[in-house]
């Protein structure tokens, strides 16, 4: 099967791996042109997931048209900033003979789309190809490191989300298909922030407790917007909701919870985002999860409490704080 990664970040890159070691031609596209040119010269991907060696099934393209033409399967691996317009650039590109995957752990600001919804959106209906979403809890570095993983690939049509879990499952990576697109993508976007608030309550040394409790209710408001959304809530108990939430608010790897630890050391939001390239997903989805949430009147107190932390100022020990001091409630 042709195949294609759009995105040669840290996600992109450990795919690529993951598909050349079963056997699979890979193009990927790499955005950046010294991240290009030295994976032609040395193979490794030293600015995003350095230490891997990439198999000599992957080939590297700066230009689009080169990656996607005649691709039966896509891959799209970019920050959900970046989404609306690469989408518009692969849509002339694109065959509904094809099955286009989106990684992307986030919600759009402006248009509070998920990134199912946005492909609906851009891609012609004479070219539609067949969508699907891949998530779960996966660290990119284990993932190119072969270690054992599962996750979950979602579609509407289940013979795309089957197409799509067999294609990237082996003896070290496991998928199972899902039909609750909604469900996948509103949790792989939500736990973001949540382990933002995670990192900052681990950074005041408040203990596991204290994480535990910001898990158990991260995902209760991580469950309510699924719902509210038209997901299912048995989506949220599983690999794409409180497994990729567990291992994003407790794993070293974690950029978001990383995140939430520098914010609780006192660092500003703007010198750490300026001292990394990589992308943490989570600062965005604040937004735009919160906005989602007022639209839709739905409960997201910590939601609430890391976006005050991000863009309006809020002392995150004063976050934490009314979190603790809220209305008392059942459960």
């Amino acid at each position: 099967m042709r195949t294609a990664v759009i995105g040669a970040g840290g996600w992109g890159t450990a795919l690529s791996i993951l598909l050349a070691k079963k056997g699979l031609p890979v193009r990927l596209w790499v955005r950046e042109e010294e991240v290009r040119e030295e994976l032609c010269r040395n193979r490794v991907n030293a600015l995003f997931l350095p230490g891997f060696v990439l198999p000599a099934g992957v080939t590297f393209h700066g230009r689009l048209e080169e990656a996607v033409a005649d691709s039966e399967i896509l891959f799209l691996a970019v920050p959900s900033r970046f989404c609306r317009h690469l989408y518009q650039e692969i849509a002339p590109l694109l065959s509904p003979l094809s099955i286009a995957v989106s990684l992307t752990k986030g919600i759009e600001e402006t248009s509070l789309l998920r990134m199912s919804e946005l492909m609906d959106e851009i891609f012609p209906q004479e070219r539609k190809p067949k969508v699907a979403v891949l998530s779960g809890p996966s660290f990119s570095r284990e993932v190119a490191a072969g270690l054992p993983t599962a996750v979950v690939t979602a579609s509407q049509d289940p013979q795309t989300a089957q197409d799509v879990q067999h294609l990237v499952s082996g003896p070290t990576f496991r998928a199972y298909a899902s039909s609750d697109v909604v469900g996948v993508e509103i949790a792989g976007a939500v736990k973001n922030t949540i382990a933002i608030a995670a990192g900052i309550s681990d950074a005041f040394g408040f203990g596991y407790n204290s994480r535990a409790a910001l898990i158990t209710r991260g995902l209760a408001e991580m469950t309510r917007l699924g719902l509210r959304c038209g997901a299912r809530r048995e989506t949220f108990a599983g690999l794409a909701g409180l497994g990729d939430l567990i291992l994003t608010c407790t794993g070293e790897l974690s950029r978001n919870r990383r995140l939430g630890l520098e914010l609780g050391r006192g660092r500003g939001l703007e010198d750490i985002l300026s001292s990394t390239a990589t992308v943490a997903e989570g600062v965005p989805t604040a937004k735009s999860a919160r906005r989602l949430a007022e639209k839709l009147e739905v409960e997201m107190p910590i939601t609430e409490q890391v976006y005050r932390v991000l863009y309006e100022g809020q002392d995150p020990r004063a976050a934490l704080q009314e979190l603790m001091t809220r209305k008392l409630k059942e459960e």
